[in-house]
């Protein structure tokens, strides 16, 4: 699978990515996988998936399962990339 970046430049999907985010704002590793596995399943079916797409699918399995870590993402989001 194919992602576009902000930027336009395409990249191949890494999942491990999604993974260290979701352990880096709190999340145990074996959760942050079965994360990682969900989205990239529910986005293969998607043309042309975006950076944005991922982030939404991540944050939005992350506020079903575990709040604090949803929040923790957010609230390094707001201090360190969207500014």
């Amino acid at each position: 699978m194919r992602v576009r970046r902000r930027n336009n430049r395409s990249e191949d999907f890494v999942r491990e990515k999604i993974v260290v985010s979701v352990v880096k704002a709190g999340g145990n590793v074996r959760r942050a996988r079965n994360i990682a596995r969900q989205v990239e399943r529910v986005l293969a079916r998607t043309p042309g998936v975006t950076t944005e797409q991922i982030r939404a699918e991540v944050l939005n399995r992350l506020r079903e399962r575990d709040a604090r870590v949803y929040r923790s993402w957010l609230a390094y989001d707001r201090q360190n990339k969207r500014k």
